[in-house]
This record gives C-alpha cells, structure tokens and sequence, in this order.
C-alpha cells in the first residue's frame, strides 16, 4: 500500500489530490493548518488527518512524528501548501509580504522535506512532488499567448521560480528518491477567487501523474497536465 502525505490537503488542489489517490488505493494523510477543515477533509475522504504548518518549525517536526508513530514511513511526499501574497503594483511591496509568501512557498518546502526524509527512505520507491506553477516559468510569463504573462504576482511567482530550481537540485543530490514538480495549470481554487477555467480535477492530473508512476520514472522533470515542459 503506497503512503502518501500531502500538506495543504484541507482544500482545493491538496483536497481532490487526495481524493484521486485514494481512488487509486493509495493510504492518504491530509496535511493541514487548520484542524477543524483538516479533520472534516479526512473523515469525508476516508484520509487521516495530521496536523502540520509548514511554517513553523515544531509543527513539521510533531507531524514527522506523528507518521514514523503512526505509519512508519511514506512513499509519496506533496508539498502543496501555498500562497498567493500581493497582486499589482510591485513598489507596494513590504519585507513581510516577501517573508510570508517564501516561508511557505520555498522555506515551508525545504522544512517538511527534511523531516519527512527519514520517512521516504524507508520507502521502496520514494516520491516528491512539490505544486509548483507555469506562474514561475520565465518562458510562459514573457509568452503574450499565455494566461500567465498577463498577471502581476511579484512574490508568487518568484516563489514558484525558487520552487522549479529547489526541485532540480533535490532530484539531483537526493540519491535514490525521485524529485519532480508539477503544474496544475490555471485552475478555480481558493487562490485565485476561482478564476481560472480548469477544474480542480484537471488541475491535479499532473500532480496524480507523478504520484503513480511506476518506479524508475525520471527524476528532476516540470510536468503539467499536457505532459513534461521545459525548465525555463
């Protein structure tokens, strides 16, 4: 039975995300902030509830606990928590907006994977997939085609740059364990005051992909739901 722990799971992307796995028989364990939205995410997908903030250091480190207490190990790793931070005029822009947004986009990743690696290692076939976004592709948001070229989200999508470069560096020194990030695509959630034209079903099929391939799947590769695009 494939584990899987997925943070910001009480909603949106990390909500179906775990839904679909479990269709898929994976044993799932929502990641969640808020207890009560986290307990009534996993009692009405049959998940587990664990509480975590990605952004505080003892509450990645009681969640670690709580798996190795509970399951002993994961297979699949998600780092899904994010934010969106300020929209528009970049000279508006605070020091605290910039430590919000990053403490849990990029820092808030690095601190549960380094908890929950002793995790993965006791897995046959260990996964990370961190939710980045075409939002941080230098590519897509210079592309007048593009949705993405079309919206001032200066910490956002700094982040998520940081998160695509993050994930090629841990493919590349995490020896053993395959590391890719994924992106859902323009998709109505919470984030975006449900804007966008995707599903949140459509959003996920990249991150699902990448959570049920077949050991000896890539490593360090930018997948959407179209398939792997380039890291630019």
């Amino acid at each position: 039975m494939t584990i899987t722990f997925i943070t910001g799971a009480n909603k949106g992307l990390g909500r179906e995300t775990a839904r679909r796995l479990i269709e898929c028989g994976h044993t799932v364990l929502i990641g969640a902030r808020d207890r009560e939205h986290g307990e009534e995410a996993a009692a009405a997908l049959g998940a587990r509830y664990v509480p975590i903030d990605v952004t505080d250091d003892a509450s990645v480190a009681a969640a670690a606990a709580n798996v190795a207490g509970h399951e002993g190990r994961i297979d699949v790793l998600i780092n899904n928590a994010g934010v969106h931070g300020p929209v528009g005029d970049p000279g508006d822009l605070t020091a605290a907006d910039a430590r919000a947004v990053l403490d849990v986009n990029v820092i808030g990743v690095v601190r549960t994977t380094t908890a929950f690696l002793p995790l993965l290692r006791r897995s046959d076939d260990p996964v990370i997939v961190n939710v980045s976004s075409g939002m941080g592709s230098l590519a897509l948001t210079h592309d007048p085609g593009r949705p993405e070229s079309h919206v001032i989200a200066p910490l956002y999508t700094s982040s998520k740059a940081a998160l695509t470069m993050l994930t090629t560096q841990y493919a590349k020194g995490l020896k053993g364990i395959r590391v890719n990030a994924a992106d859902p695509g323009y998709t109505a959630t919470d984030l975006n005051g449900h804007s966008g034209p995707q599903t949140v079903t459509e959003g996920t099929d990249a991150i699902v992909a990448l959570a049920t391939e077949e050991p000896g799947a890539g490593t360090g590769r930018f997948v959407s739901r179209h398939g792997e695009i380039a890291w630019s």
